[in-house]
């Protein structure tokens, strides 16, 4: 299957059934696994074999999924987490420990910059704020001898900034760091970081490759490029033994292409238990086999309604980089040059009064805090998903206290206007 288009890798990547088997990928809904000798069993506690024991840490239902996002990301291994938050934190956790320190871009997703800045400085580890738009010069300087990681976001929630992927990989590889990217609102129809440079890839799955907010997950996938052992001075979790696992070493057993994911399962996985249901990853399955279909969809609405929104007297500003006045055009033009996600953010006159005046008044969107759904949906950032960010770290993040986070569904564009439009006419 690696060598199929993503639309083929969409449909059929990750599970190829045998003669009799279930077309569709089976949900394994069971807790352990039954083995025929002690001995068979304890070369899996070994990880001298693979299999199933236990489905906190592997299931065979969440094992074909998180094939197929390997495939359509391009990487050697993945695996489903609970949700896009619990991604995140075992992407860094895998890596940096108590002591350490990560360059963060400033623009990421409310939760995780409190997850950052708050819940994880608590474990002792200290994160780095820099703008995407930051200079050479003021990436590089962010750097510590204690760095282990350099995160972002493709298309960054809310503020809509696309980030240099080149540029970030390039400094975090001159530090001999990997690079994370969280490529949720892209997904990989429309960019696949790990071409341009990205090492470690995580998702929130609830969002457009579930597609239809009914199952909360998230994945990581790594790109099995970043050599480890090069740098194994920085990773001492991944290149020395571990031993909670026998004395295994995890970058020589598994190697560059295995590594990363083997100890995140083995140790984080088993540690935490966070690990995504069998029955959601069926779901995620269904809405993968449709992403590619819906992808071209949302930005076409997503398009539309920016470019309604950027000429109407009543809005201030509007982000979106399909726009050819935006920011982030150029840098959309060589990133996602089939287009960048269904999600538009934009600033009205009023301020945050006018923004809840206009929630209010639609009639097709509503307001809730979700995103990248076949639904349309808003939210004002600033008063829900940000609202534990202060002022000044909003401002920061490139989310004024007006702003209005609209993710355009999959209804009619045309309906989608329409609804604005009344909506808009109501606001003084």
């Amino acid at each position: 299957m690696s060598n199929y288009r993503i639309e083929t890798a969409c449909v059929q990547g990750g599970y190829t059934p045998g003669n009799g088997e279930p077309r569709q990928i089976p949900i394994v809904q069971s807790t352990t696994f039954k083995y025929a000798s002690s001995e068979a069993m304890g070369k899996l506690f070994d990880l001298e074999a693979s299999g199933y024991f236990y489905t906190r840490l592997q299931n065979p239902t969440n094992d074909y999924v998180a094939a197929k996002l390997a495939q359509l990301e391009g990487g050697t291994a993945a695996m489903l987490t609970s949700s896009g938050q619990a991604a995140n934190f075992y992407a860094i956790f895998n890596i940096a420990n108590c002591g350490d320190h990560v360059v963060s871009c400033s623009t990421i997703y409310g939760g995780t910059f409190n997850l950052f800045s708050v819940t994880m400085a608590k474990m002792g580890i200290e994160f780095t704020f820099v703008s995407p738009d930051c200079t050479d010069e003021e990436l590089e300087a962010a750097f510590r001898p204690n760095t282990k990681a350099v995160f972002g976001e493709t298309i960054a929630n809310p503020a809509l900034t696309v980030l240099d992927i080149e540029k970030f990989a390039g400094a975090a590889h001159a530090h001999g760091v990997p690079l994370i990217i969280d490529n949720t609102f892209a997904t990989p129809v429309n960019c696949r970081p790990i071409e341009w440079g990205c090492d470690i890839v995580t998702h929130s799955t609830t969002k457009y490759m579930d597609g239809h907010g009914c199952a909360v997950g998230g994945a990581i996938i790594d790109s099995g490029k970043f050599d480890w052992m090069a740098h194994a001075d920085k990773f001492p979790g991944l290149c020395t033994p571990d031993d909670s696992y026998h004395g295994i070493t995890y970058a020589e057993k598994f190697g560059k292409e295995g590594a990363f994911i083997t100890k995140c399962t083995a140790q984080l996985m088993r540690d935490f238990g966070s690990i995504q249901s069998p029955q959601h990853a069926f779901y995620l399955n269904l809405g993968l086999e449709s992403l590619h279909v819906r992808m071209p969809r949302h930005c076409e609405n997503g398009q539309a309604v920016a470019e309604f929104l950027a000429s109407h007297p009543k809005v201030e500003k509007v982000n979106y980089c399909g726009l050819p006045g935006d920011k982030y055009y150029e840098l959309a033009q060589k990133y996602l040059p089939n287009g960048s996600c269904g999600v538009v953010s934009f600033e009205l006159k009023g301020g945050r009064a006018a923004a809840e005046a206009f929630m209010g008044k639609l009639k097709l969107a509503a307001i809730e805090t979700h995103v990248a759904d076949a639904r349309t949906c808003c939210l004002n950032p600033a008063t829900s998903t940000h609202r534990q960010m202060t002022d000044e770290q909003l401002a920061a993040a490139g989310i004024p206290a007006g702003l209005v986070r609209m993710s355009c569904g999959l209804e009619s564009k045309y309906d989608l206007i329409e609804d604005i439009k009344q909506a808009l006419e109501a606001v003084d």
